[in-house]
């Protein structure tokens, strides 16, 4: 199970944006309507969120998701 919890580097970008803007994975979640696990999931790279990234980027105002 190594590296299950590693972050990748959209997770970390996510992970700083919540960071600066004071807010929770699942205050993140909450908004995307979205379980806070499958955040955790876009963030370790188990899932790609492609469905959410252009609202994550929106909610976060990250526009660099918009260019993935």
């Amino acid at each position: 199970m190594a590296g299950q919890n590693t972050l990748t580097p959209l997770g970390k970008k996510i992970k700083k944006r919540l960071v600066d803007l004071d807010m929770t994975q699942r205050q993140l979640a909450a908004s995307l309507g979205v379980n806070p696990v499958y955040i955790t999931k876009i963030m370790n790279g188990s899932r790609t969120g492609a469905k959410y990234r252009e609202q994550i980027a929106e909610i976060l105002k990250m526009d660099e998701l918009h260019r993935r």
